[in-house]
């Protein structure tokens, strides 16, 4: 039964790419009886019931293989038809060209990029730790004790991705993580030997993994004893499974076989090799049964008591012997942090007064923890409530992620994908290392927070290397991503209670210099993204500010007055929270004569409401100097900016 399914598998695989005319016949052929064993004999999973708490998750990374993952959860008894499979990479179907979250029953993440998958599962991985640890409650077993597996390609392990996050969970020792790698020695555009020769079994030797190598990737037998030691390890484990690429195609071994469907006549003898009936979407339908009924019966009393476990006593005392869980048992939470005892911080650094708030939240939201990318002396982003996870404790809040900026965003989504409320730190000038995990937590919709300090040209002496321009915009950039820039304690705490209140994406920019008290503030009215913080009747003009440059329009607005030009002042907290608010409400803010921006960015975007000749902001790099010197070196000083502002209002 194994041979006949693992042929109907790829099959209905290769019919998918040959109906769509596109996708990767490649992977399906080398590496379907790896997907097929870790389905039938090794994943802790229900079909029926596809998001059960304790299932195990695989990734699949290599996220090409698609038709190959499509056609094992249908083969396995997932809600997927076989009318999912013919719209295979069609508008709006179960089955997108690369697996995606929420879409496809069975999909535990969206994995495009390669070694986004990969690093996403890390993030997983570490989760089930922080969770399994937090779940023992009263001396009982844990609750949660799930395994995470995930297949990987060549062009995984070639992203420096993969490394970062690997080397992470080898040195936190996430023992619950195995890595299959679909080892094929061939790429879209060749051979391996032009550009991957490294030993990568004793590579993950030296990141701290326990190391396995199948020979034969057609043998379930081999499959099955390494996958078995995998799972008895007490370190992360990397299974290398050689293949051939395109196994039995007319192009096996050519790298053509990749990404190409596969002519009428290899399929045909494809077929006939497999014997399978020379039809398009045939199915066995007594196999497809008899899998189901095996992993059913192979996972039935793992899944039956651990439901029982959950409906008897979890449910039952969810809001009080389980809270700390509830997150996890109910995603999707939000949380209302209105309430919460505020004490005056105004007087230090920005960067210091979202120390105190981020804080404050982490005692009273459960799954809110993170970790900075080795810069929380300067981002200030440790929890001191916390304590810090290590091999020896998981149970606790705070990440060491090392100076790995692109894996602490994978890793964070993979933590989101669990129910965490996930955040992450670095500098915004560095946040382009960050950017595909960020896109990737807009396109799965996950409640990361991205922290980002260190937000203007003011960080001085570093230099144009260290001080953002460009950074801020291009978050703006990102769909389903709510930039925040507060001005202040109340805009920091507006900002996460707003933040808090919905689960998609969040940046929050803030800054490494002391502020001003600021009297007009209000955390209330900082949930709408923009508001007026000084109104004047007979103003010429509205200046609008982000940020530190909040005090800066206010500084400039009292300087005008003097010299009788009336102005009002509105703080910017988030543009995209305002844009999304009634038309109403923005022509209340904006009102209807000139609409100046100050905004130490390229700030591009706020041509959305007014016009780009009446934006002030930074279109060079800056310079290596003081924080006054540098100003003026970008045009962005006081006085400069006031002579711009009384330019564009008497013009």
């Amino acid at each position: 039964m194994d041979r006949e399914i693992i042929a109907n598998i790829k099959s209905l695989s290769l019919d998918m790419i040959n109906q769509a005319n596109s996708g990767h016949p490649g992977i399906v052929l080398s590496s379907a009886p790896i997907i097929y064993a870790l389905y039938k004999y090794h994943l802790n999973i229900n079909p029926v019931n596809p998001t059960w708490y304790n299932r195990d998750r695989f990734i699949m990374s290599a996220g090409h293989g698609s038709t190959l993952l499509y056609a094992t959860l249908f083969m396995c008894g997932y809600d997927l038809t076989i009318d999912d499979l013919k719209n295979f990479r069609c508008i709006n179907s179960k089955t997108p060209g690369h697996p995606e979250y929420g879409v496809t029953p069975g999909v535990e993440c969206s994995t495009g990029p390669l070694g986004e998958g990969i690093a996403t599962a890390v993030g997983i991985a570490l989760g089930e730790k922080i969770l399994n640890a937090n779940s023992k409650i009263n001396n009982k077993n844990s609750l949660i004790d799930f395994n995470t597996y995930v297949l990987v390609s060549d062009g995984d392990l070639m992203e420096g991705l993969s490394y970062e996050a690997c080397s992470l969970a080898g040195t936190l020792k996430l023992d619950n993580l195995i890595i299959l790698y679909d080892s094929n020695s061939m790429t879209l555009d060749g051979s391996t030997d032009n550009t991957f020769r490294e030993n990568i079994k004793e590579r993950f030797e030296a990141m701290g993994f326990e190391t396995f190598k199948v020979n034969d990737g057609n043998s379930i037998k081999q499959l099955n004893f390494e996958i078995s030691k995998a799972k008895r390890c007490k370190k992360p484990a990397f299974i290398e499974v050689k293949t051939h690429l395109g196994y039995g195609s007319l192009l096996q071994d050519n790298n053509k076989v990749h990404g190409t469907p596969l002519t009428k006549e290899d399929l045909e003898q494809l077929k006939n090799k497999l014997s399978i009936p020379n039809e398009d979407f045939y199915i066995d339908e007594s196999n497809k049964e008899e899998l189901i009924s095996f992993i059913a019966t192979r996972v039935g009393d793992k899944y039956n008591s651990s439901m029982n476990t959950y409906n008897e006593e979890i449910k039952p005392n969810i809001d009080t012997e389980y809270k700390q869980l509830k997150f996890f048992f109910e995603p999707n939470q939000t949380y209302d942090i209105s309430k919460l005892n505020w004490s005056r911080q105004d007087n230090n650094s920005m960067r210091d007064i979202n120390k105190y708030v981020m804080n404050t939240i982490s005692r009273y939201v459960d799954s809110f923890i993170g970790g900075a990318c080795d810069v929380s002396s300067s981002t200030k982003t440790y929890l001191e409530y916390g304590d810090d996870i290590t091999p020896k404790n998981y149970k606790a809040k705070n990440i060491w992620y090392g100076i790995r900026e692109n894996a602490s965003a994978a890793i964070s989504n993979g933590l989101a994908l669990l129910g965490f409320r996930p955040f992450t730190s670095t500098f915004l000038s560095f946040s382009d290392y960050l950017r595909p995990g960020i896109r990737m937590s807009a396109l799965m919709n996950l409640p990361v927070l991205y922290i980002f300090t260190h937000d203007s040209v003011t960080i001085g002496k570093d230099g144009p290397t260290h001080q953002p321009i460009e950074q801020l915009s291009a978050l703006r950039d990102i769909p389903n991503i709510k930039v925040y820039r507060p001005a202040d304690l109340k805009e920091i705490i507006g900002s996460y209670q707003s933040i808090l209140s919905h689960t998609n994406p969040s940046a929050l920019i803030i800054s490494k210099s002391n502020v001003i008290k600021l009297n007009n503030t209000s955390a209330t009215n900082t949930q709408n993204g923009g508001y007026v913080i000084k109104e004047n009747e007979n103003f010429k003009a509205t200046l609008v500010a982000s940020g530190t440059e909040v005090a800066t329009a206010l500084k400039i607005a009292y300087a005008l007055e003097k010299n009788n030009i009336p102005v009002r002042v509105v703080s910017m907290t988030s543009l995209d929270v305002f844009l999304i608010q009634s038309k109403d409400y923005q022509q209340s803010v904006l009102k209807d004569k000139k609409i100046i921006v100050i905004e130490a960015s390229t700030a591009i975007h706020y041509t959305k409401i007014t016009d780009y000749n009446n934006i002030i902001n930074i279109t060079k790099f800056g310079a290596s100097g003081n924080e006054e010197d540098v100003l003026e070196y970008v045009g962005f000083d006081i006085a400069t900016i006031y002579k711009k502002v009384y330019d564009i209002i008497n013009k």
